[in-house]
C-alpha cells in the first residue's frame, strides 16, 4: 500500500511538467508523503473516497499519489453528486465554492495547509503510520 514512485530512468527524471515547473520522480515522491501524511492527519483511512478538484496539474498529481499511499481512492469530479459521495476532498481556493464540510478537506493554498505542508516529514511513511489509519477504520 506504501508506494514509492519509481521511475524507469534516474530519479531526477521529470515526472511531471508544466510551462512554470518540472518535478522530479523524486521530488514527486516525497512531495507525496507530506501531502499523504496531511491527508491521514485529516482523518483519511484506506477504502476512503477523496475527490480532487479545481488543482493544477502539478498539484493533482501529487495528490493523486499522496491519495493511493494512503490507500484511499481518488474519485474524479463529473458532477456535483460526485462531490457529495466522496469522503474527503482536495483543492485549491479556487474551488472553495464545491466544500460543503470544511473538516473534510484539504485546501493546498491555504495558508494553514502550507506551513504544515513545510514543516511536514516527506520521508516515505511507515508501516506504522499506515497501520493506525487501518485501525482506525
Amino acid at each position: 500500500m506504501c508506494k514509492t514512485v519509481e521511475s524507469p530512468a534516474a530519479p531526477t527524471a521529470i515526472a511531471v511538467t508544466t510551462a512554470d515547473c518540472d518535478l522530479s520522480y523524486a521530488e514527486l515522491d516525497r512531495w507525496s508523503n507530506r501531502v499523504a501524511r496531511m491527508l491521514l492527519a485529516l482523518g483519511v483511512r484506506p477504502g476512503a473516497k477523496i475527490v480532487i478538484a479545481e488543482t493544477p496539474r502539478v498539484e493533482a498529481v501529487v495528490s493523486r499519489l499522496a491519495i493511493e499511499k494512503t490507500g484511499a481512492t481518488p474519485v474524479p469530479v463529473t458532477t456535483e453528486s460526485s462531490v457529495a459521495r466522496a469522503d474527503f476532498g482536495v483543492t485549491t481556493k479556487a474551488g472553495l465554492d464545491l466544500v460543503t464540510d470544511p473538516s473534510r478537506w484539504l485546501v493546498l493554498d491555504d495558508r494553514s495547509t502550507l506551513v504544515q505542508y513545510l514543516t511536514g516529514s516527506d520521508a516515505p511513511l511507515s508501516e506504522a503510520e499506515l497501520n493506525l489509519a487501518r485501525k482506525a477504520s
